[in-house]
């Protein structure tokens, strides 16, 4: 349906056409009529499908001659980020209404600027729940004449703890009034608040939870446990998107990564909760002016911010929750345009995770390879000749034609000062690319069961000391690299460290993947297990103190006994030593 089908006036139509808009939202094709006849809606529906014009929309509609010198509507919104948003977004649909003022309050900003412009003909008011408290407290902001109350994102001002002052404001209102409420989840807090203060109200729900990811290509790579960085940075090279979202758990893993991909040369800047609002302005005001490419954030300090035209979306750490990685990738692809979303693993649980991400979602999310060098040199030249042809179809500059025929004077040839500057250019792409030369191995299937493959010990720095078990050891091996148990052989536990028998094709790729690596909460060295001189693998085997497992025990159905006795060969060789020893 077309803006110019619904009942809008037509100031409204023009401000929207203006900003580009030419057709609804499903979330605002089903509401704004709704809310135009003054109906309590219920919007269930996900960030980046148009909740702002849906509710927005009819408030301005609604605010006359008569009713323009007091407050009409308010909206409370969880972040500071979002009030500024959402009343940016209102001023620009109300550009051809010049009575519409709307105002933003929110925390960290000068107390008497909104007090001011609340005194000056503020009939809309967007902000965070504290500060409207704040100022109703002060008696600076006056609420007797509200006709709509809009709560935006309200799962989230329940997570953040605004439950009280929510009330609070409810309770200071009047009666007669609409209601709104815009969820991403119904959790039984808001069906309770939407009881509790909504009369009779329509419940609005996007179909389903793939609707918002239709248009976004999800992929995947697997790294080996500490190589994420290593394999973002190869990722970013490689796609070299204009604009990209990068997701973090923590707030220090938003610092860490930041520094890093600063180091390396990428325009990246970081959002987390503890920054103050001058710091926060000043980090979108970058990401929007262009200066930063790159935004790292965690999910609260990027829920509501709306930065246009992301390309690309990474999650370096996977959510918590699954709702949040649909936040997260719904910031690419928005307003019919089509995105792309990277997910960066490392281990057998957190492919797992992603799994259970990708039935949550009932969309496909792709595994596909960390971009070698070779793959990325072979791109760069390619776009390389893409853009000099590009660049021959314009007209050169005088100073560039006179830089070409001075050059032309050296009696150098022109392929040669060609190929000089094309072979700087991809120097310059390919010298800061970390190594990744190991990639992710492939199981095997073999057919034959009795072939027999190298093998090498690995030696661990933990052991009986810090209470080990084989279960702990073969765990954290699989979960790191990926392998399946199977690739693991003997695994024996001595008083200070611990050998563990691989395939010795693997054995980079498992040393590599055990880097940072904790084994029941303690952090582990991994490396190449050196036989002591003049002495074999027996005499370690049964020197004393040891727990020990091995692929075979399995296989045949023995159980490991407290001592470490644990198969039939190893008993009966006992045996043998036992008779010796009496004799």
């Amino acid at each position: 349906m077309q803006f110019s089908e619904i009942n809008l006036s037509p100031q409204l139509i023009e401000a929207v056409e203006k900003i580009g808009f030419s057709e609804l939202t499903e979330i605002q094709e089903k509401t704004i009529p709704l809310l135009l006849e003054g109906i309590d809606v219920i919007g269930k529906s996900n960030t980046g499908t148009g909740k702002t014009a849906a509710f927005s929309l009819p408030i301005i509609e609604k605010i006359t001659e008569d009713t323009r010198h007091f407050v009409n509507a308010l909206i409370l919104c969880p972040t500071r980020e979002l009030a500024m948003q959402a009343c940016e977004e209102i001023s620009k649909f109300s550009k051809f209404k010049k009575f519409v003022k709307p105002v933003a309050v929110y925390g960290g900003a000068s107390m008497d600027r909104q007090i001011y412009a609340l005194k000056n003909g503020a009939n809309i008011v967007v902000g965070t729940p504290g500060r409207v408290l704040d100022h109703l407290r002060r008696r600076t902001l006056k609420l007797q004449n509200l006709s709509t109350i809009v709560l935006d994102e309200a799962d989230e001002m329940l997570n953040m703890g605004f439950r009280e002052d929510i009330e609070a404001i409810l309770a200071q209102i009047p009666e007669e009034r609409q209601t709104v409420l815009f969820s991403a989840t119904m959790p039984p807090a808001i069906l309770q608040i939407t009881k509790q203060y909504q009369t009779d109200p329509v419940m609005v729900q996007i179909q389903s939870a793939a609707k918002t990811v239709d248009s976004i290509e999800q992929f995947y790579v697997s790294v080996p446990m500490g190589r994420k960085t290593d394999a973002l940075h190869l990722l970013l090279t490689d796609k070299k998107p204009a604009s990209t979202m990068i997701f973090c758990n923590t707030k220090k893993m938003v610092d860490e990564l930041t520094e890093v991909l600063i180091s390396r040369g990428f325009p990246a800047i970081g959002l987390h909760g503890d920054m103050k609002q001058a710091q926060r302005t000043q980090v979108m005001n970058s990401v929007k002016s262009g200066r930063s490419t790159i935004l790292i954030a965690t999910d609260v300090a990027a829920r509501g911010i709306d930065v246009k035209g992301i390309d690309m979306v990474f999650n370096y750490d996977l959510p918590q929750d699954h709702e949040y990685y649909i936040h997260r990738i719904g910031r690419t692809g928005r307003a019919g345009k089509t995105g792309t979303a990277y997910s960066i693993v490392s281990g057998r649980k957190q492919e797992y995770e992603l799994r259970d991400i990708s039935r949550y979602t009932k969309a496909k999310i792709t595994e596909v390879p960390v971009p070698t060098a070779s793959v990325i040199k072979e791109n760069a030249i390619t776009s390389l000749k893409e853009e000099i042809l590009e660049s021959c179809a314009m007209e050169a500059s005088e100073d560039a034609r006179k830089l070409a025929q001075s050059l032309m004077e050296t009696g150098i040839s022109a392929e040669d000062i060609l190929s000089a500057i094309l072979n700087k250019r991809v120097a310059d792409t390919m010298k800061t690319l970390p190594l990744f030369d190991i990639p992710r191995p492939i199981s095997r299937k073999r057919n034959d069961k009795q072939e027999v493959r190298n093998t090498v010990r690995v030696h661990i720095n933990v052991g009986r000391k810090e209470r080990m078990a084989p279960n702990f050891i073969l765990g954290a091996l699989v979960d790191a690299t990926g392998l399946p148990g199977s690739e693991f052989g003997k695994i024996d536990i001595y008083d200070k460290f611990t050998t563990v028998e691989v395939p010795t094709d693997e054995a980079d790729f498992i040393l590599d993947a055990m880097q940072q690596e904790k084994i029941n909460g303690h952090k582990v060295a991994v490396k190449i297990h050196e036989e002591r001189p003049g002495k074999g693998r027996r005499d370690e085997h049964f020197s004393g103190n040891r727990e020990r497992s091995g692929r075979n025990d399995r296989r045949n159905g023995k159980n490991f006994d407290k001592k470490g006795s644990y198969n039939n060969r190893r008993s009966s060789y006992n045996g043998r030593n036992k008779k010796r020893r009496n004799g």
